[in-house]
């Protein structure tokens, strides 16, 4: 193969450099899902280590989902290589960006406009990816998600939901996509530092307004009311500091039963919202007498709920600990480290662009023989030729992601949440059915969240004390 290569152009090295390199990173991926499939299919029974965490009937029901996941992300993948590698080989970059081409010629433009073409190429792009991924969402939600009880939505949810995505998402992708591209082409010799700092304040805006402007979109955030738990919270994050503001319950169990917390904003106003499912008290999982006051949607839900033989969420004692886990990234400084990785290695890869798009063997190498276009440059230089880059960033973050978990786990433990956040880790994973028992080489390369039993162990000694 190496020698086949060494004999081609410079143009079909890199084209059949990059297929090999991703059918490379394929093949790896899918031997560390064969391994972790493996231990779903043969550990059929608990383990001793586990008898005190986990009962037979949630252990296997817990198997039995993370092997459906697994066995989907197998087709799911296959499929996406294979349709991207036939995309490459049958030219499919090149030949919608003519029909982009072909539309802008019947709209009345000529091919000076560079960028009204590159936001042609991207919508189009984006409806092809959407359609092409519709039958794998569906028969995620609406078979898997679905057979082991953690869909709540119907289909007509699930169609407007996905239709307004993807209209948000071109009311987003679009501007900033236009405006990224007229600063690389108007930029002059540092338009790399000018396109940085655009992404910069593009991604801080988006972190800010997202909770507050566009999930609303989409769920229902409502204040968490006046009581025991939101005094907590405040009490909570006073005595670390915390600059918080408001506290939100989202609806989460409109689309989902799996649960979650987060905390978002700058400076000194900063939010913490929670999912309904991770509140036992607010759970609508856990209301089976309550009134149907949404149609055919509630019906439905609750039609679910009397299979579930579980309480959901968690007691305000481990939601307590379950925050003092996320705040402990705020106060530990991870979340601003992650974004000066995150700005850092932008930078590096603007910087490394503007040295690469002149090279018009990239773009002759995936078919652009007569026009380099800037948009297109983008696409092969950080999608195809960093590919071996982000593979290695992508596996440190994944390391350096489960030390900041050990360490927010250690700073709900000195805040006294050790016991509850114990107990909540338990409930979490039978909740959200995860496994407990995985593949150490599956585990170092993909959980970017120690694996339960790590986290346990860790907290095992304090809450005995």
């Amino acid at each position: 193969m190496i020698q086949m290569l060494a004999e081609m152009s410079v143009e079909s090295q890199i084209f059949y450099s990059v297929l090999l390199f991703s059918w490379i990173v394929y093949t790896w991926e899918a031997y560390l899902a064969s391994r972790q499939r493996k231990i779903y299919r043969t550990t059929t029974h608990v383990p001793a280590e586990l008898g005190n965490i986990m009962d037979a009937e949630t252990f296997e029901k817990s198997r039995l989902y993370q092997l459906d996941k697994s066995t989907f992300s197998f087709w799911s993948g296959l499929y996406s290589e294979a349709e991207g590698t036939l995309i490459l080989l049958l030219g499919g970059i090149p030949f919608l960006w003519n029909i982009a081409e072909q539309l802008l010629y019947r709209a009345g433009f000529s091919a000076e406009y560079e960028i009204i073409h590159s936001l042609v190429f991207l919508l189009l792009a984006t409806l092809f990816s959407a359609f092409t991924g519709l039958p794998w969402s569906l028969y995620n939600t609406f078979v898997i998600e679905d057979r082991h009880g953690f869909n709540q939505q119907t289909l007509g949810f699930f169609f407007k939901d996905a239709v307004k995505k993807f209209l948000v998402t071109q009311c987003i992708l679009l501007p900033v996509a236009s405006l990224l591209l007229y600063i690389i082409k108007m930029g002059g010799d540092y338009f790399f530092i000018y396109a940085w700092l655009f992404t910069l304040v593009v991604s801080l805006v988006l972190v800010t307004i997202y909770a507050d402007y566009i999930a609303p979109l989409f769920d229902k955030f409502t204040p968490l009311p006046e009581g025991d738990l939101k005094e907590a919270i405040e009490n909570m994050a006073k005595s670390i500091d915390f600059p918080l503001t408001k506290v939100y319950v989202v609806e989460g169990s409109k689309r989902s039963s799996h649960s979650n917390a987060y905390f978002y904003g700058f400076f000194k106003n900063k939010r913490i919202v929670l999912f309904d499912t991770l509140l036992e008290d607010y759970s609508p999982l856990n209301k089976e007498g309550t009134e149907d006051t949404s149609g055919n949607e509630s019906t439905e839900l609750k039609s679910k709920v009397k299979n579930l033989n579980k309480k959901q969420g968690c007691n305000n004692q481990e939601v307590l600990a379950v925050l003092g886990h996320e705040l402990g990234h705020w106060k530990l400084g991870h979340t601003v480290k992650n974004i000066v990785i995150s700005q850092v290695n932008s930078f590096l890869c603007f910087f490394l662009f503007a040295v690469l798009i002149g090279r018009k063997e990239l773009f002759e190498a995936f078919g652009f023989h007569n026009t380099q276009p800037t948009l297109i440059g983008l696409m092969i230089i950080f999608q195809f030729i960093f590919s071996p880059y982000n593979e290695v960033l992508s596996f440190c973050l994944t390391v350096l992601s489960r030390r900041f978990e050990f360490q927010a786990d250690a700073f709900a433990r000195n805040l006294g949440k050790a016991k509850d956040l114990y107990s909540a880790l338990i409930k979490l994973n039978k909740d959200n059915l995860g496994f407990p028992v995985s593949d150490w080489l599956f585990s170092m390369w993909h959980y970017s969240h120690p694996p339960l039993l790590e986290r346990l162990q860790a907290l095992k000694v304090d809450k005995q004390n």
